[in-house]
């Protein structure tokens, strides 16, 4: 090669060398247009972001999507760094849901219970210290009808019933778990009187004493079902707490053979009734039975209880029984009877039933019936002796009193 040549090469890659380096320097300018701390402008940017943004936190629950919710402690909001200044919740449909912010203003929730099956979507606003706001939403569906249960109860809320009245629960479907279920069950008595619960059945399960309960006790019954797993993929919903009052001890005894029922209080017999038990035929079921329902008149139709005549008619269809008052499940009751004449304390002559001398129309205060009507109450307990026929089942009606203590015991499931 000559020393031209050399030259021009020399030359050619200095220039080549020269682009590589201004094209290093050109990258190495971009990185320190921030400043020359490393720091880029997206870096700044997020900085700048998160600095206008506020600290408050809100949480809803449930989660965003959930569905089985509860129709009770589910909806909720909570905010932390911060104070609410808004919650709206709606139904599906659009209906508004009401409720009300906390008094510190770092909750809210419902002011009632919530719907089952029901979609409802939850807006939520806050604020930090230094007035930023905040906001969050969610939407969820509650419990359905298909994977939840309800108990019915008796008795209800605020009365007062006879020292014989069990708390008797009936459930809309069918309890696999019941330990689980009975667990969020409590029966509690003024009187300190010890109370066990007994399973009849898979949907129904009676609480009660060993003894009557003490008369003028309070009762209090707490129902904490909500979110309990009673079967397989079916939930409970109720959180509730009932309370009845124990009126005065009255028992009332029938004695068939003698046809004659004696009126107790407090130990004491404060009327004596000529009555009609069942007849020979069709015996009144014995024991002890409590009144669970009362009615000044109703209809009586043989057809519904297996009465029937050759063409399955009712033997008897009474529109008008007067002061009916219900012992039994099957359709036993204690009643008015305006005619049968010259049988009571005489003769037994009705389908199983007691009855007792009264009036069409149920407007005489003056007749056994009707006295005897006024005188009871839901829970009262009449004991039928000497009929001659089975003990009533313990099931049929409120009649759990018919079970001794310990198999009454052992039908627990804790």
């Amino acid at each position: 090669m000559t020393d031209g040549k050399r030259r021009k090469g020399l030359v050619a890659a200095s220039a080549l060398l020269g682009g590589v380096l201004v094209l290093s320097a050109c990258s190495s300018s971009d990185a320190d247009t921030s400043g020359g701390d490393g720091r880029t402008s997206q870096a700044e940017a997020d900085e700048a972001a998160a600095k206008k943004s506020s600290e408050a936190q809100i949480k809803i629950t449930p989660g965003d999507g959930s569905d089985n919710a509860s129709i009770n402690n589910s909806a909720a909001v909570t905010v932390s760094k911060g104070t609410l200044t808004e919650v709206k919740m709606t139904a599906a449909d659009g209906t508004v849901v009401e409720g009300q912010i906390s008094a510190d203003k770092t909750s809210w929730k419902p002011s009632g219970q919530l719907e089952r099956a029901t979609k409802y979507q939850i807006t939520a606003t806050a604020q930090d210290s230094d007035g930023r706001a905040a906001h969050e939403n969610a939407s969820f569906t509650t419990v359905s009808p298909k994977n939840s249960f309800i108990g019915t109860f008796t008795p209800d809320d605020g009365t007062t019933v006879g020292v014989g009245m069990p708390v008797s629960i009936n459930f809309d479907k069918q309890i696999t778990d019941k330990a689980a279920v009975q667990k969020g069950i409590t029966v509690n008595t003024s009187s300190g009187q010890e109370v066990a619960c007994h399973w009849f059945s898979t949907q129904r399960m009676d609480c009660r004493p060993q003894d009557y309960w003490q008369e003028g006790s309070t009762v209090t019954l707490k129902l904490a079902l909500d979110g309990v797993e009673g079967a397989e993929g079916v939930y409970g919903v109720q959180q509730k707490t009932v309370t009845f009052k124990i009126g005065r001890n009255q028992i009332s005894y029938v004695d068939a053979k003698t046809k004659q029922m004696k009126v107790t209080q407090d130990g004491k017999t404060v009327k004596t009734i000529p009555i009609s038990a069942g007849s020979p035929e069709n015996k009144t079921y014995e024991g002890q039975m409590v009144i669970s329902e009362k009615y000044k008149e109703t209809r009586m139709d043989g057809s519904t209880v297996g009465f029937t005549d050759d063409d399955g008619k009712g033997e008897y269809d009474i529109k008008d029984v007067p002061h009916a008052m219900r012992l039994s499940t099957s359709g036993t009751f204690i009643h008015g009877n305006y005619w049968g004449k010259g049988i009571f304390g005489k003769a037994n002559t009705s389908h199983g039933c007691v009855g007792l001398a009264d009036v069409q129309g149920a407007d005489d205060p003056n007749t056994p019936g009707a006295w005897f009507y006024d005188n009871s109450m839901i829970g009262d307990v009449v004991v039928v002796q000497n009929t001659g026929d089975k003990t009533i089942a313990p099931d049929n009606g409120l009649n759990g009193w018919n079970m001794d203590w310990a198999q009454w015991k052992a039908g627990s499931a804790l």
